[in-house]
């Protein structure tokens, strides 16, 4: 089964850019120190050559991983989404029921996520407790700490902020 990866427009376009970055900034200048270090003689004591191999072997390994997220993305606009169940793109306000505090959650693709923001990858495992819930349910979920109960008080579309200015 074809894994599919959803991603805002603001996602892809993180990835294709750090693919850009990678290509043609990173990998060219990890090829110059190698070559250079090839300049400093025996490379069994050549400490630059095999830090710059194991840089360009990092940064080939990064490459691969993003050309299989872009392969397997599929970009979604949460606008067009409805959001009267926690879906891809709601936020959700959820209010903890032994505390009365209260958080609130936008659900956003791996790569966009941003705990200390509030965006939660559409796998974790908070998010896939979440989904399909609607205001008013009550939901146990299983955190690092222990089981923990929330009521899911709201559950809307905003436009998200994925960056501070």
């Amino acid at each position: 089964m074809e894994k599919i990866e959803p991603m805002t427009l603001f996602g892809y376009n993180k990835l294709q850019a750090e693919v850009k970055y990678l290509r043609e900034v990173r990998r060219p200048q990890i090829v110059r120190d190698i070559e250079e270090a090839l300049g400093y003689g025996d490379l069994k004591e050549n400490a630059e050559y095999h830090a710059a191999k194991e840089n360009q072997k990092l940064i080939d390994l990064r490459l691969s991983e993003l050309a299989e997220l872009l392969g397997s993305s599929k970009i979604v606009d949460p606008s067009e989404l409805e959001h009267t169940k926690v879906s891809f793109g709601s936020t959700v306000v959820l209010c903890d029921t032994d505390t009365d505090e209260e958080f609130t959650y936008t659900i956003v693709g791996g790569c966009e996520s941003n705990p200390d923001m509030g965006l939660i990858s559409f796998n974790s495992p908070l998010a896939k407790q979440l989904l399909g819930r609607e205001e008013g349910d009550d939901v146990k979920i299983q955190l690092p700490n222990g089981k923990k109960e929330f009521e899911v008080i709201e559950v809307r579309y905003q436009e998200i902020v994925f960056e501070c200015n």
